[in-house]
């Protein structure tokens, strides 16, 4: 054998072994990458929160904030003046129509009662002299009539013409003397009635939530009548709250007025106490307007028996507008869901991201104002058609559903290739 052959042995069994040696390492190399790779695949998939399609009730509430307040504020002053003597009622006190909360000085108006006590007793003396003195002119002017018709001389025509003018003094004399009565009588009234006026009284049932002045204080009820306590009527069996309400929910408010649906509501002194007695009173027609913001008065009457409820509280409501019971909702968050990358979503429903960007971009080149009525109501009819997403091996799939009233954590379920126990999507899982 030639020195050739053997380099072409060597040089077969050189590539032989660099073969073996490729297959080895291309071996080593896929047992490495294939697992690395679906390790890598595996890891970098996204996962997402999935939340489950649930059957239940859903109320539909519109909530606002309002002020509890009395049912009634009766604000109790004074008519006359002087300083305050005695004070018999304080704040929180009961008290009952006709009850003596507090007492003016009353000695002027005492000594203007015997005043004018004494001038009634002068004037129906001078009513008895003036009948005294008709009666006389009566009865010396029928005497002169007598002689006269008896032929007697002793009296001439014009003295009887005096003793008829004195009688028609005396008349008028009498007339002004009852009329001075009359007026002595209206002023003993008068003092009386203030008299009584230094006496403060309750005008209603309820209970003292203010008083305004302490004793020795001097009230001056000639300039404006000075007001002394406030009472609150019937506090410990009922409240009103007054709300303010957007007029976008006062059509839905109405509505539960006339349904007599309930009102729930806390505030803050009993953070954890929900109070359901509420009902609407009334919604005024009487609107405010705040920052462009249009708002009308809505009145809730409730329950306060044990006097929970005190005057000036804030109050959180939650008026029921709607409740369902037993039906399919959907959670919140999966209507809120929307795909971030389109090639996570499965090629079929593609369009309907589109759809959903061209709208979005018809809608920020468009602003709502310009749209008619017509366009805007069919803007909200076609908000209720809406789409979840469910998660199907490697993609999203898309499912059209008709969204019904919602709470703070679901939406009704109207219509939709959905059912109770399916899992949608709401979010993607943060690694």
């Amino acid at each position: 054998m030639g020195h050739g052959d053997h380099s072409a042995i060597d040089l077969m069994r050189t590539l032989i072994k660099l073969v073996v040696f490729l297959c080895i390492f291309g071996g080593i190399g896929a047992a490495i990458y294939f697992p690395s790779a679906k390790y890598l695949r595996e890891r970098n998939k996204p996962k997402y929160r999935l939340e489950p399609v649930v059957e239940g009730d859903i109320t539909l509430n519109v909530n606002a904030t309002g002020t509890v307040e009395p049912v009634l504020r009766v604000t109790v002053g004074a008519v006359v003046s002087g300083p305050i003597e005695e004070l018999f009622v304080d704040f929180n006190d009961h008290v009952t129509k006709g009850q003596l909360m507090a007492r003016i000085d009353p000695r002027l108006f005492k000594a203007m009662v015997l005043r004018d006590e004494a001038m009634l007793q002068t004037r129906k003396a001078e009513l008895q002299r003036a009948e005294a003195n008709l009666q006389q002119a009566v009865n010396s002017e029928k005497r002169a009539e007598t002689l006269l018709t008896k032929g007697v001389s002793l009296i001439s025509e014009s003295e009887l013409d005096v003793l008829k003018f004195t009688r028609l003094a005396a008349a008028a004399d009498l007339s002004v003397a009852q009329t001075a009565i009359q007026q002595a009588q209206a002023n003993l009234e008068t003092s009386q009635a203030n008299l009584e006026y230094t006496e403060i009284r309750s005008p209603v049932d309820g209970i003292v939530i203010e008083r305004k002045i302490d004793v020795g204080q001097t009230l001056a009820a000639q300039f404006q009548t000075p007001e002394l306590f406030i009472v609150a009527p019937e506090m410990d069996q009922r409240m009103h709250i007054y709300a303010s309400v957007d007029e976008a929910d006062i059509g839905l408010i109405r509505d539960a007025q006339s349904q007599q649906r309930p009102v729930s509501f806390t505030v803050d002194a009993y953070p954890d106490q929900v109070f359901e007695e509420g009902r609407i009173l009334e919604v005024r027609l009487s609107s405010k307007e705040e920052q462009n913001v249009v708002t009308y008065p809505v009145v809730v009457e409730t329950a306060n028996e044990n006097t929970s409820l005190l005057p000036g509280m804030t109050a959180n409501l939650s008026f029921q507008i709607q409740r369902l019971d037993k039906i399919v909702k959907i959670p919140n968050a999966a209507l809120r869901f929307y795909p971030p990358d389109r090639k996570r979503v499965h090629p079929d429903d593609r369009a309907i991201l589109d759809g959903v960007e061209t709208a979005k971009k018809d809608a920020a080149g468009r602003d709502a104002g310009s749209q008619n009525a017509t366009e805007r109501a069919d803007q909200r009819r076609k908000g209720r058609l809406r789409h979840v997403w469910v998660h199907d091996g490697e993609f999203l799939r898309a499912r059209a559903v008709e969204a019904g009233i919602s709470d703070s954590r679901y939406t009704q379920l109207i219509s939709g290739d959905i059912h109770s126990g399916d899992q949608l999507v709401v979010g993607e899982q943060i690694k």
